[in-house]
């Protein structure tokens, strides 16, 4: 048996131009943060027989690879070369579709256990460049390069990301204290929707590779905002953080249609009126958890945010990235 734990993150700066329609022609930058809410993927190989087992959301007990409808752990087997004899089970704190990159977690903690089951551990570069030719080049998937980088690397990380697809990675280079304010002032709420980002990612996509004046303009301006973001935390200066979180949710609400409603739009101003400084929604929108940014209304940013039928989720940055906790594997390939 097998264990590995992959973090989950969230974005500071940079969300969406890390879409191959936009960096392939201005080149990318995110600046992110993992957390300790975490994809666990359990995996082992039966020993009296040869079957297929995959539990998730569903159970699956198939005889051949193709017979899966799970399509990242059908895709992962392939390109591992695994045929036949396997069970995965996966567990997460936190459920998909909530814009926090739970479907590249499941990857490249799969992709992890699978190399420690063949005694083929890989650096975290690896894991995260086949994370992305599993999702992006191989399921066709509408997203980008941050997500999987995140979920090998941990920490709070800025990623460069070239016109050649190319990612710079490194660590953001803030103090202890300045990690602990941000920490304690970036609230987390769930808003109890879900949803796919397939659409919203697709429209962002088609939006900035056709060339789209308004939406290219609004990711020029999402990345330089990244880059002040990650200004403000390198510097200690993190009242900026929450300011630019309010000017980035601005522009992200002019990339897709999907990205807010009156809903959503009613509890960011409610938000700030209790508050917070700014905020956004993680991930591509639509949906999942709001992040607001607050220094002296905590109490009644949370009293506010409950009353609206919001949960909060309390959380700490993680630093270590996907790895494995058990390798209890004897051995059989």
């Amino acid at each position: 048996m097998i264990i590995t734990r992959t973090p989950f993150r969230i974005t500071l700066g940079g969300g969406g131009t890390d879409l191959p329609s936009y960096y392939s022609r201005h080149g990318g930058f995110v600046f992110a943060a993992a957390i300790d809410k975490y994809m666990f993927i359990n995996l082992n190989r039966p020993v009296v027989d040869d079957l297929i087992r995959v539990k998730y959301a569903k159970s699956e007990t198939v005889q051949r690879r193709d017979q899966l409808q799970h399509e990242i752990a059908r895709s992962a087997m392939e390109m591992m070369g695994i045929e036949n004899s396997i069970e995965i089970v996966s567990m997460a704190d936190v459920p998909a579709g909530t814009g926090l990159g739970s479907s590249s977690c499941y990857t490249v903690g799969l992709l992890n256990a699978i190399h420690a089951m063949k005694r083929a551990p890989v650096p975290l570069r690896q894991l995260a460049e086949e994370g992305c030719r599993l999702e992006i080049d191989v399921l066709k998937k509408p997203i980008g390069r941050q997500d999987q980088y995140m979920a090998a690397f941990g920490g709070l990380t800025v990623l460069d990301i070239g016109k050649d697809g190319q990612v710079g990675v490194r660590a953001c280079t803030a103090s202890e204290s300045t990690v602990d304010d941000l920490n304690r002032n970036i609230l987390m709420f769930y808003t109890h929707t879900s949803r796919s980002a397939d659409q919203i990612l697709a429209e962002q996509s088609q939006g900035a590779g056709s060339g789209k004046k308004d939406i290219v303009e609004s990711m020029h301006d999402i990345k330089e905002i990244g880059f002040k973001v990650l200004e403000a935390v390198e510097s200690g200066n993190i009242t900026n953080v929450g300011l630019l979180f309010d000017q980035h949710w601005e522009h992200k609400k002019k990339i897709s249609t999907k990205m807010s409603n009156p809903q959503f739009d009613e509890i960011y101003q409610s938000a700030k009126q209790s508050g917070a400084l700014g905020g956004k929604i993680c991930g591509a929108g639509g949906g999942g958890f709001f992040m607001f940014y607050v220094e002296e209304h905590h109490k009644r940013l949370r009293d506010k945010m409950r009353q609206m039928g919001l949960r909060e989720m309390r959380y700490h940055f993680d630093f270590e990235g996907t790895k494995v906790l058990v390798n209890f594997m004897n051995g059989r390939r």
